[in-house]
């Protein structure tokens, strides 16, 4: 979480560790920073949080899943060092 002056929320991360049969790994579950504090170094600094988080928890590697609409957040991710390591696409069903 990152809070500005006057108690406001300008941005948080979740970061969780996977324990996966093949691999475990920590993942960014969400990242979000308010549109109006964008561009501000906000989301680099809880990139570098969750980074730490990570080393301080074993973890080797962390990965996060991006749409594929969200291209300006894919320039940022490549940009602070994050490689798209693989192209997939989503599927559900809806259970009645």
């Amino acid at each position: 979480m990152y809070e500005i002056p006057e108690n406001h929320l300008a941005g948080w991360v979740h970061i969780l560790g996977k324990h996966l049969l093949y691999a475990e790994y920590a993942e960014i579950g969400g990242l979000i920073v308010d549109k109006t504090f964008r561009r501000q170094g906000i989301g680099f600094q809880l990139m570098k949080k969750s980074e730490q988080w990570a080393r301080e928890n074993d973890y080797h590697e962390i990965r996060l899943r991006s749409g594929d609409e969200r291209k300006e957040a894919h320039k940022f991710y490549k940009h602070i060092g994050y490689t798209n390591i693989k192209a997939q696409q989503s599927f559900a069903l809806k259970l009645a």
